[in-house]
């Protein structure tokens, strides 16, 4: 047997291991924390930090409201309709305070727009601005949203992804929106699930990648046919196209994915993140891929990408990859990946996945290792979004994931007709007509949010039950902002076909941290892509400037470092995507620095 029939009959055994062991696996999923102190102060001297539900408290009011899609497809619709809640951070106006911005994801249904007023509460403001009527009938539908200077005029522009046609919007100083799709040089169609902006050619613009999931020919609303699903559970190769769109510097853009060498494949790719993983001072893709193997595309000098995922330990197992995450969770300045699949007791344990680098590594070749089940970040639920942030301030790294997949009827299950039609051959699944219906069935639903907080020494701790964020919502993006400024890291949550949940993170004062935001100049202003590295008594930590990552989401752009106890940094070196090197010595705690990139180095 060749290599591909050896895995697919490890992943077969392995899946029939799990139907005759329901109850071993089930006592890890079901693991929680049952020490949960008695009160709030005692809650944060114990974990450092509580997550208050406050979404009422912010002035947040916004509700999802699914897609819904062609009647030939009615039967499943809520697993097909499953995305497009998505929740993405930006200072638009300059102004020092993160807004946030929601995804709806029905024909007639508003986007929001949260404009932080800087007193604790926010303002709805998207039909005003310009970005809230995206959902118009034969356009699409959004799927989620980035920010990110597009023709470096020092304010954040807006990129919807959509089942359908993509939009740019460019910010107008703060005031209002425009609409640029027509010149943008934007696909005319394509059902993606995941952008993300990097300069991959480090010429000052930041450039665009777009994945597809569904093939661009399918259009949700006009089914030619239903033959429209993988045509294989594990190595599934007729998803939607992924795109790289180079920015020409006038706020278009023009398709250089061939030339690039991102056409490769074409995998149902849910989430992608972008970050230098080599020191080659050019930024890399990740790619998480649904029904098959995650990919990891190196870049060669800012001229084309290079499909290292097998060679690099990433790309060999099938799974159903869903969001992608970096993160220095050693304090040893290299930036781990953390990428969630499906794990469901008594029927499918894929585990999610944390590369962690290997000794082995070199610029031409990172190596990674899984260290998921080392680390307890192994078994989680239908893991939609992870991602590291900082939750209590003591230096290390904490992992927030969010879980669920189709909550409807209590008691009820289709995961039996649904194992039936992924087992099948590539004909049976490929069509959506040989799916059972679904009738108000729950699918993987009512499921609980994780929160595992990092020990420092290597292993990670699951407390959501202990700390709030628990929440059993069908939550799909997560993103994290200071929403006050306070030096805490609040935590906001699109839930899919429900409310958003937005978290005040009350954090133990005694604990010291710093930020950053940072600007560029001879780089792209958005500073997209630099990277940031902190030394603090024998530590050091690496962040990197965000274009979006995890699943359909984006975070604040300036970086949030927790020092724990320390007083004092000794310093932060910033490699800005130009090449320039900056170091900034023994920089203030306990307060946000703004960081121009010199023009004379």
């Amino acid at each position: 047997m060749d290599r591909k029939q050896v895995v697919q009959v490890i992943v077969a055994l392995f899946f029939i291991s799990l139907l005759l062991a329901p109850a071993a696996i089930k006592q890890f999923q079901e693991f929680r924390v049952d020490d949960t102190p008695a009160n709030l102060e005692e809650i944060i001297s114990r974990y450092g930090f509580y997550l208050q539900e406050a979404t009422e408290e912010f002035g947040i009011e916004f509700t999802h409201v699914r897609p819904e899609l062609d009647d030939k497809i009615e039967h499943i619709n809520p697993q097909i309709a499953s995305v497009g809640a998505s929740v993405s951070v930006a200072d638009l106006n300059n102004d020092g305070l993160q807004d946030l911005y929601f995804t709806n994801s029905e024909y007639g249904e508003h986007n929001a727009l949260f404009v932080n007023r800087g007193d604790g509460t926010f303002d709805e403001r998207a039909e005003a601005m310009g970005i809230a009527n995206v959902n118009r009938e034969g356009t699409g539908v959004s799927m989620g949203a980035i920010w990110g200077d597009v023709n470096n005029d020092g304010y954040d522009d807006l990129f919807v992804y959509k089942w359908g046609r993509p939009e740019l919007y460019l910010n107008q100083e703060g005031n209002e929106f425009i609409q640029a799709t027509d010149q943008a040089g934007l696909p005319e169609w394509m059902n993606a699930n995941t952008a993300v902006w990097l300069d991959y050619n480090n010429d000052g613009y930041i450039d665009l990648f777009i994945g597809g999931y569904y093939h661009e020919d399918v259009d949700f609303w006009n089914l030619t046919s239903t033959r429209i699903m993988p045509d294989s559970y594990e190595y599934a190769t007729n998803g939607g196209r992924n795109y790289l769109l180079e920015n020409r510097g006038d706020g278009s853009f023009v398709d250089v994915s061939e030339e690039a060498g991102i056409l490769e494949t074409r995998r149902w790719t849910l989430a992608a993140a972008a970050a230098d993983l080599n020191g080659s001072g050019y930024p890399d893709l990740v790619l998480a891929n649904d029904y098959g193997v995650d990919e990891f595309f190196l870049n060669k000098g800012g001229d084309r990408f290079e499909n290292v995922s097998e060679d690099a330990g990433i790309g060999f197992i099938p799974k159903s990859g869903m969001s992608v995450a970096f993160g220095d969770i050693l304090n040893q300045g290299e930036l781990s990946i953390y990428i969630t699949n499906i794990s469901e007791a008594g029927v499918l344990m894929q585990g999610n996945n944390l590369w962690v680098p290997s000794r082995q590594s070199t610029e031409e070749l990172p190596k990674f290792r899984n260290l998921a089940g080392n680390m307890g970040v192994d078994i989680g639920q239908w893991g939609y979004s992870g991602r590291f942030v900082e939750l209590n301030n003591d230096g290390n790294l904490d992992l927030y994931v969010a879980n669920g997949f189709v909550s409807d009827e209590p008691n009820t299950d289709y995961w039996y007709d649904y194992t039936k039609v992924v087992g099948g051959n590539r004909n049976v699944i490929i069509d959506a007509d040989n799916w059972p219906a679904m009738n108000g069935r729950t699918f993987s639903g009512y499921q609980t949010n994780k929160i595992w907080i990092n020990d420092g020494a290597g292993r990670f701790r699951e407390v959501s039950a202990a700390v709030g964020g628990d929440l059993d919502l069908d939550s799909r993006s997560v993103a994290y902002a200071d929403l006050d400024n306070n030096g805490s890291l609040d935590i906001i949550v699109a839930n899919q076909n429900g409310p958003a949940t937005v978290y005040r993170n009350l954090i133990d004062e005694s604990r010291n941290w710093i930020s950053f935001r940072l600007e560029g100049t001879r780089s792209n202003k958005s500073a997209i892509g630099a990277t940031a590295i902190l030394h603090w008594e024998n530590h050091q930590k690496k962040q990197v400037v965000s274009g979006g990552d995890a699943f359909s989401s984006q975070s604040q752009r300036p970086l949030h470092f927790g020092l724990g106890n320390s007083s004092g940094v000794e310093k932060v070196e910033i490699l800005w995507p130009s090449g320039n090197r900056q170091i900034i010595d023994n920089p203030a705690v306990n307060k946000m620095h703004t960081i121009i990139e010199p023009t004379d180095s």
